[in-house]
């Protein structure tokens, strides 16, 4: 079993920061593919950036040039750096891994308001 917490959520004005981090914590032998979704009130859960096990990046559109994925291997920690956050970025955010099934975190709240 593989557990995922998330932590470094909060509020923030509009133009504002946060990072997120998801610590991975369990029998975790390799290194992941890893990611962030979001899911805003009334809305799917949509991908926001993923990471490959070698470090690959992808990122949707709508973050793209804001937001930065990153990953410690030897903390088995995964980051998400959001910079000139809009209020349209307000959702739970959802760490995620794959270690032979997918694994998800318990989600922190971003709010993005004035």
């Amino acid at each position: 079993q593989v557990q995922l917490v998330e932590s470094g959520g909060g509020l923030v004005q509009p133009g504002g920061s946060l990072r997120l981090s998801c610590a991975a914590s369990g029998r975790i032998f390799t290194i992941a593919a890893m990611g962030w979704y979001r899911q805003a009130p009334g809305k799917q859960r949509e991908l926001v950036a993923s990471i490959t096990s070698r470090g690959s990046t992808n990122y949707a559109d709508s973050v793209k040039g804001r937001f930065t994925i990153s990953r410690d291997p030897g903390k088995n920690t995964v980051y998400l750096q959001m910079n000139s956050l809009k209020p349209e970025d307000t959702a739970v955010y959802y760490c995620t891994g794959y270690w032979g099934r997918d694994y998800w975190g318990q989600g922190t709240q971003v709010t993005v308001s004035s």
